[in-house]
């Protein structure tokens, strides 16, 4: 795909909107954002545009939800980490910050108000984006609009896509950085290829898994955490009561999982890998089993060391890697192994490495193997989006305004 990166104008002295996402985990009691890793993620492109007048478009969590709070606190968590102040204002499109961005000065960064506060950024399903008032209220007063929220990269807000015919819509250095990597990946020949799918979001890794088989764009999938429950089920080994409760739990119709699975399976059954031992929680300590021993009475929360030596011993000889998930409960010490495992044997392989998810990023932060991997993704949603070929809005406006504005 083809599209502007912040090398291609001049912006040095221009009044630059650059969208962020900084979307973060909030204390309950106090408020206070816990995780900064996605204000750190926009720093490379902030700091570039020291000598521009940058107006900050972002959002914080949605209606109706605990954490659906004013930017206040966001505007001083930039100010420390750029060391320079980012103002707040206190309004997105109205009279007040159209006053501001108009008297801004070069070097001046301010951050506006969260854009959902307003119901034609989170609520429009119909109708043209850049007709909105946010739009319409602020294009007139910008150069250039940086997109730089790739995790948000999979909606059509009009923070996010709505700019893009009013003014060149750039790749900011994260966003442009997650489009090469990613598709990196996805494009390289290099072989064999494989994608590692743990955790609990089954949804999510049986669409990507989905994708990348039917289109030959991986060789293996490797299964650990609540996806494997499913390609367990599929095989059908029984997991026993409390595991069942589990799915209930959290799936309802956990049913619709175990069909996707057993249909992946008879498609691509050679593909796919699946735990050959598991360890489950025995009243708090550890204690592994194989397969062919379950059902179980008490619950699964890590794949065993034989199918973690099977998985490290594949990622060794792949040359490209996906990873997606823990391999089971890695927060509780006693259950971390198999997570770990796998995840030390992917750090040392020589393949080109891309991993992405909340909890993926937290073990590898945990385990200090993070800078091992050529790319770690800031996406969720996005980057399952971008994997399994969805459609992602913002990706398509950057092309459509590099079309518009290419000389």
């Amino acid at each position: 795909m083809k599209y502007f990166t912040m090398d291609d104008f001049p912006l040095r002295g221009k009044t630059v909107f650059v969208r962020v996402d900084i979307n973060s985990p909030l204390d309950p009691e106090s408020g206070s954002i816990l995780d900064y890793s996605r204000f750190e993620a926009h720093l490379h492109t902030l700091r570039e545009l020291k000598n521009s007048k940058v107006v900050i478009i972002a959002h914080q969590s949605r209606p109706g939800k605990r954490d659906f709070v004013s930017l206040r606190a966001h505007a001083k968590v930039f100010s420390r980490l750029l060391r320079r102040n980012v103002r707040f204002v206190e309004d997105l499109f109205g009279e007040h910050a159209r006053r501001e961005i108009e008297h801004m000065k070069n070097g001046e960064f301010i951050l506006l108000e969260n854009t959902r506060f307003y119901a034609e950024e989170y609520c429009l399903k119909k109708g043209d984006p850049a007709k909105t008032h946010i739009v319409k209220n602020l294009a007139p007063l910008g150069d250039y609009f940086i997109n730089d929220a790739f995790a948000a990269a999979h909606r059509a807000q009009p923070s996010l896509v709505g700019f893009a015919r009013s003014m060149p819509m750039l790749a900011g250095r994260l966003m442009d950085r997650e489009i090469r990597m990613l598709s990196k990946f996805m494009e390289m020949k290099e072989r064999p290829k494989i994608a590692v799918f743990g955790g609990a979001k089954a949804e999510d890794s049986i669409k990507v898994m989905k994708s990348f088989l039917k289109d030959n764009i991986v060789d293996k999938v490797l299964t650990g955490g609540v996806v494997a429950y499913f390609f367990l089920l599929a095989q059908g080994y029984e997991l026993g009561a409390k595991n069942m409760e589990f799915l209930n739990k959290e799936f309802g119709d956990y049913t619709y999982y175990v069909k996707e699975a057993r249909t992946l399976l008879n498609e691509y059954g050679d593909k796919i890998e699946i735990p050959i031992d598991v360890v489950i929680n025995y009243n708090g300590a550890r204690k592994a089993l194989r397969i062919d021993e379950l059902p179980t009475a008490h619950p699964i929360y890590d794949i065993g060391l034989d199918t973690a030596v099977k998985y490290m011993n594949i990622a060794d000889k792949a040359k490209g890697i996906v990873l997606n998930g823990p391999m089971g409960v890695f927060e509780i010490p006693e259950f971390e192994v198999g997570t770990f495992e796998v995840y030390r044997g992917i750090a040392e392989s020589p393949a080109f490495k891309v991993a992405g998810g909340g909890h993926t990023i937290a073990a590898l932060e945990k385990y200090g193997m993070k800078n091992r991997f050529e790319h770690v993704s800031t996406g969720g949603g996005s980057l399952i989006t971008f994997l399994s070929g969805g459609d992602m809005p913002v990706l398509n406006a950057l092309t459509d305004s590099y079309n518009l504005f290419t000389e």
